[in-house]
């Protein structure tokens, strides 16, 4: 039965899908459940935009497959680890970025203040909005992006042993 998921259009295909489940979940989680996603959040669907794009180019040229795959793999990693570095900002383990926290320059005017305010992001990066059994959703992301990286690995070396 994995050999059946394994061969290289299924697991092209099943990449793909993966991938646009997954950043589907993350926007219909705004437009039905109302949640409202931070910097990080959205840096990390960049990588399921690319490996949608990687499973695709998999499924349509067969002699791409191993190197799409591969590729898969390392940006559902650095997207598992953007999610990584997340939940470790939402546990306050480290500081997030600026971007997450905002500025913390306690000089400013208050005219230089107001615009911080201003272009502050509405979310920031330390609120868990939604949490199932304790872990958040960049928690989930850690874990799905690592099955989906095992998973193009191990479909790309099938493919190898297979030529």
């Amino acid at each position: 039965m994995i050999d059946y998921f394994l061969q290289h259009r299924r697991a092209s295909l099943l990449i793909a899908l993966a991938s646009l489940v997954v950043v589907g979940s993350a926007i219909s989680s705004e437009v039905f459940g109302g949640l409202s996603p931070c910097v990080l959040c959205l840096y990390q669907r960049i990588p399921y935009a690319i490996t949608i794009a990687l499973g695709l180019i998999g499924f349509a040229v067969p002699r791409l497959f191993i190197p799409a795959m591969l590729l898969a793999a390392l940006a559902f990693l650095v997207g598992g680890g953007i999610g990584g570095f997340h939940v470790g900002v939402e546990q306050a383990w480290w500081e997030g970025t600026e971007a997450c926290v905002g500025s913390q320059d306690k000089t400013a005017s208050i005219d230089e203040l107001r615009a911080q305010i201003m272009a502050a992001p509405v979310i920031r990066c330390t609120d868990i909005q939604w949490s199932l059994f304790g872990i958040s959703m960049a928690g989930y992301n850690v874990l799905v992006s690592l099955a989906l990286a095992a998973y193009a690995l191990l479909a790309a070396a099938k493919r190898n042993k297979a030529e």
